[in-house]
């Protein structure tokens, strides 16, 4: 059975750490992202987009953690749970999006590759530590 309380503070805890290690990529990319959007004649991203996007990290903390305990009974190995539930959602989450960016011509492939592969760091990590802080006293 599913511990509804460990499983909310596990995937609240991911979605955080998504979102810090998100805010690492905003001085590697600089302002590369602004000169796309500007490039199609759009402001900079704006607060509301910005909380928009921490939305997203949060809903994907609590999706990664999710799918971790669902599959973890399945392998012998809690850390091979973890990164698997994480490919997983970075591939239906990040990888098909940014490859869809990159389809339509909205983005540039360099940015986009950057940005998808610094995405895998961020599921990885936040879903290993939710793992072992829903592991905690079970």
């Amino acid at each position: 059975t599913i511990d509804i309380k460990r499983f909310i503070t596990s995937g609240l805890v991911a979605g955080v750490i998504i979102i810090i290690i998100g805010f690492g990529l905003v001085p590697i990319i600089g302002n590369e992202m602004n000169d796309v959007l500007k490039s199609f004649s759009l402001p900079p991203l704006s607060p509301a987009a910005m909380g928009f996007f921490a939305f997203v990290s949060m809903a994907n903390g609590m999706a990664v953690t999710g799918l971790y305990i669902l599959i973890e009974p399945d392998f012998k190995s809690k850390m091979k749970a973890a990164f698997v539930a994480s490919i997983v959602l970075w591939f239906i989450s990040y990888f098909l999006s940014g490859v869809a960016l990159v389809a339509y011509g909205f983005m540039p492939f360099k940015l986009s590759a950057f940005g998808t592969s610094w995405g895998i760091l961020e599921v990885v990590i936040a879903c290993i530590v939710s793992s072992k802080l829903y592991s905690i006293n079970k």
